[in-house]
C-alpha cells in the first residue's frame, strides 16, 4: 500500500515516513513540503537517514495525493482541508491527525468523506483511544455527582489549547453523561467570581518543554478521587495507529471515521 504523508520535513511526519519504509505493508510514495522549504526534490530516503530510494519530496499537492493510495496529514486545518479536496477528488484514502479546525472548518472537512473514506481523530494512539471508552463508560455511571477536571500538557511549540485529545476526552465524558459538550465544557477558570457549577466539564491546559502528551480526567467527589490517565513517551505510538488506519480505510466505503472505528 503507498501511503504519502504531509509535513514529512517536521517531527511528526518524519517519524510517521521512517516507519512506514520499515514496514513490510506500507510503501513510502511521497512527502509533502512547503514550496519555499528548499527542500523541493530531496530524496527522501536520504533525508530519513536510510539508504536513498528515490522517492522525492515535492510541494505540488496533485503530484502528492496521486502518488498514493493513501495519505497521511498531521498539519494544520488550512492545508488539511486543501489535502482532503484532493483526496475526495483522486479517491483516495485521508488519515488526518490535525487538531485546532473551527466549527465550520470540520464541518466543511467532514463533508469530502462523501466521496472518500476519511479517518480522523485527535489521537491515533490505542492507549488514548481505550481511554476515551473509559472515561465515557465512567462518566455514564458518576453522572454528576462526581465533578470531572480534564488536566493536559504538550510541548512549549503546540499552537492549540486545550489539545485536540483533551477536547475529545470531554466529548467523551458528556457522552457518558448524555449532555451537550458546548454547553457544560469550561476553558479556564479567572478571577474572582470563578466557583465551579454542578456539571461543568472543565480543562486545564499546560505547555512546558518536549513533553508529547499527557492527559489525565479527573474525577472528583466529596472523600474521593479516581484518576484516569495516559502519558505519550514517543511519537511512534501516533505513527503506528495512523499506518494501521490507512490499511483499514483502504477496505471501506466513504465515510467520515473515528481512530474507534479503525480499533473497533
Amino acid at each position: 500500500m503507498k501511503i504519502a504523508v504531509s509535513g514529512i520535513s517536521g517531527k511528526m511526519g518524519r517519524t510517521i515516513a521512517s516507519l512506514i519504509i520499515q514496514d513490510s505493508i506500507a510503501e513510502l510514495s511521497s512527502g509533502l513540503v512547503r514550496s519555499s522549504s528548499g527542500l523541493e526534490g530531496l530524496d527522501l530516503g536520504e533525508f530519513l537517514g536510510f539508504e536513498k530510494n528515490h522517492i522525492f519530496a515535492t510541494s505540488n499537492l496533485d503530484e502528492f495525493v496521486q502518488s498514493a493510495d493513501a495519505v497521511i496529514d498531521f498539519s494544520s486545518p488550512a492545508l488539511s482541508l486543501e489535502i482532503a479536496k484532493k483526496c475526495a477528488q483522486y479517491k483516495k484514502v485521508l488519515v488526518c491527525g490535525t487538531t485546532g479546525f473551527l466549527d465550520e472548518e470540520k464541518q466543511k472537512f467532514a463533508s469530502y468523506a462523501q466521496e472518500t473514506p476519511i479517518i480522523w481523530s485527535s489521537n491515533m494512539s490505542l492507549g488514548v483511544n481505550l481511554l476515551m471508552n473509559l472515561v465515557e463508560k465512567v462518566a455514564g455511571i458518576l453522572r454528576d455527582d462526581f465533578d470531572v477536571e480534564i488536566l493536559e500538557m504538550h510541548h512549549n511549540k503546540k499552537i492549540d489549547a486545550p489539545s485536540g485529545t483533551a477536547l475529545s476526552l470531554g466529548s467523551a465524558v458528556a457522552k457518558g453523561r448524555n449532555v451537550d459538550i458546548k454547553n457544560s465544557g469550561v476553558m479556564a477558570r479567572v478571577g474572582k467570581e470563578a466557583k465551579r457549577n454542578k456539571g461543568e466539564i472543565g480543562f486545564a491546559t499546560l505547555r512546558g518543554g518536549d513533553v508529547i502528551g499527557d492527559h489525565t480526567v479527573i474525577f472528583a467527589g466529596e472523600g474521593e478521587r479516581l484518576e484516569l490517565a495516559h502519558k505519550a513517551s514517543s511519537r511512534e505510538i501516533f505513527a503506528k495507529g495512523a499506518i494501521r488506519a490507512c490499511i483499514w480505510g483502504s477496505a471501506q466505503k466513504s465515510g467520515f471515521y473515528s481512530m474507534r472505528d479503525v480499533l473497533n
